[in-house]
């Protein structure tokens, strides 16, 4: 998309920009919810609105809810349970409902035994369990080693949540016991009991070393420890490549007897580089480990996060209408001087009414709902239309 000049745009004048530095233009609006149409694409944008997913089996990776209101946290007895985005939208309407994000290779629970007497408005017909589906504390409401919910309503440490690959669960980042890269220069995490758990894994930390670099040659030489092509003084990234097709190879020689012993002791989150996974041994010793440990799914470059979330922009975009950020565009550019300034004013006034009626929720600790939000805004146009109706007549001379 070309580039446009947003200078037109910008209604606040330098003196007054001075003094408000909180000033927002219509722009920032519409740049802030086009990054939010992004997030939502590559969440949901490879996934079906309209149909369960039952009936295509266990999905490779979808986006799943948990629902609080049919599976209660605090009861034990009920087995915890997944359902699709459909299901969120047509079964558990106005339900408390748990964003797990993503999850690889699940079939939909909605209306199975674990849902007690409920059943799927969609796919009535289903099984009473899904055997191949996997369970973690996510599914409960509760993230990290600290079992906590997310967003944490106790919490007032300013941290990111980061998922770990193989177990899925997501981890507070001063609770990974291992220092994050700055920049998220890395490709996926691996947690420190998922790397204790599949000791292999040790092997690939040097191999996939994250360095604050462009020299692809160095990189390689140090995560190889001397089994790839050397070629002095070089940066083609052909050395990688080279190394790839030599890693690929599955007729070769186990690649963990060339690559340096991880000596004891080690623990913590392990970061990996972008790409990591084609360094994996194919090995028929190493493939029998993958498949008896249950992360076979490695070697599949399709299982990634970031290959699903290219699928669902991809999805998002294609055939679909201009995004909110250009219809914004283009509906202000059909407005006069007048009527620009009125909307951005109207946008700021909402902003700073919101902000008030939230401080309120944060100092009492209340967790706000969607009613909540509901209630703002229903008084909000209560109050708009009061200004309205008393606005005296305007005359144009």
């Amino acid at each position: 998309m070309a580039e446009r000049s947003t200078s037109a745009f910008t209604f606040a004048p330098k003196e007054e920009c001075a003094e408000e530095t909180n000033v927002i233009t219509m722009v920032d609006v519409l740049k802030e919810e086009e990054e939010l149409e992004d997030d939502a694409k590559a969440v949901l944008g490879a996934s079906d609105d309209q149909n369960c997913t039952y009936s295509r089996g266990y999905v490779k990776r979808q986006a799943l809810y948990a629902c609080m209101t049919c599976i209660p946290l605090a009861d034990d007895g009920l087995k915890p349970g997944g359902v699709c985005l459909a299901c969120s939208y047509h079964c558990h309407e106005g339900h408390e409902l748990v964003e797990l994000y993503t999850k690889r290779n699940f079939r939909c629970d909605c209306g199975n035994s674990r849902f007690a007497n409920k059943r799927c408005n969609l796919e009535p017909n289903k099984s009473a369990v899904n055997e191949l589906n996997k369970y973690n504390q996510n599914f409960r409401g509760v993230y990290c080693t600290c079992r906590r919910p997310y967003p944490d309503p106790d919490d007032n440490i300013d941290d990111e949540m980061i998922q770990c690959i193989v177990c899925e669960d997501w981890y507070h980042g001063r609770h990974l016991n291992s220092k994050v890269p700055a920049h998220h220069d890395y490709g996926e995490m691996v947690c420190g009991t998922c790397m204790n758990k599949h000791s292999f894994l040790w092997h690939y930390k040097s191999c996939t070393p994250i360095k604050e670099t462009s020299d692809v040659d160095s990189i390689v030489k140090e995560g190889c420890n001397g089994t790839c092509d050397k070629e002095e003084n070089s940066t083609d990234v052909k050395v990688e490549e080279t190394r790839r097709d030599r890693i690929k190879t599955e007729d070769r020689e186990c690649l963990l007897k060339e690559l340096r012993p991880v000596v004891g002791g080690e623990q913590g989150a392990v970061f990996f580089s972008e790409g990591w996974r084609k360094h994996l041994c194919r090995c028929d010793a190493c493939q029998a480990v993958y498949e008896t440990e249950g992360v076979n799914f490695l070697m599949d470059e399709q299982d990634t996060v970031q290959a699903y979330e290219e699928k669902g922009k991809a999805s998002g975009e294609g055939g679909q209408p201009a995004s909110r950020y250009e219809q914004g565009l283009k509906a202000l550019s059909s407005l006069d001087r007048i009527k620009q300034v009125e909307a951005i004013e109207e946008y700021n006034d909402m902003k700073m009414q919101l902000k008030e009626y939230l401080q309120k929720f944060a100092e009492n600790k209340k967790i706000v709902r969607e009613e909540d939000i509901r209630e703002f805004f229903s008084g909000m146009e209560a109050r708009k239309k009061q200004r309205v109706d008393v606005q005296p007549p305007y005359f144009c001379h």
